[in-house]
């Protein structure tokens, strides 16, 4: 026979593990979705900054020193 409290420390660790699952299939599509907005503003910030070193280029071979 199991001592009472190994039985109760083991039914608080399923209890936990049970908890833990449902809230780690709870939160799957949010990270996802994270991963996918954030890929998106990663691209937009490099066009972003593309076209500002393009333009910023430009106008730097443009100026006449001579």
């Amino acid at each position: 026979m199991s001592h009472p409290r190994l039985r109760a420390l083991a039914a608080t660790l399923r209890n936990h593990t049970a908890l833990v699952r449902r809230q780690a299939r709870g939160d799957a599509g949010y990270t996802t979705e994270t991963i996918v907005v954030t890929a998106l503003l990663v691209v937009l910030a490099l066009t972003v900054v593309g076209i500002i070193v393009a333009k910023v280029l430009a106008k730097a071979h443009s100026i006449d020193l001579g």
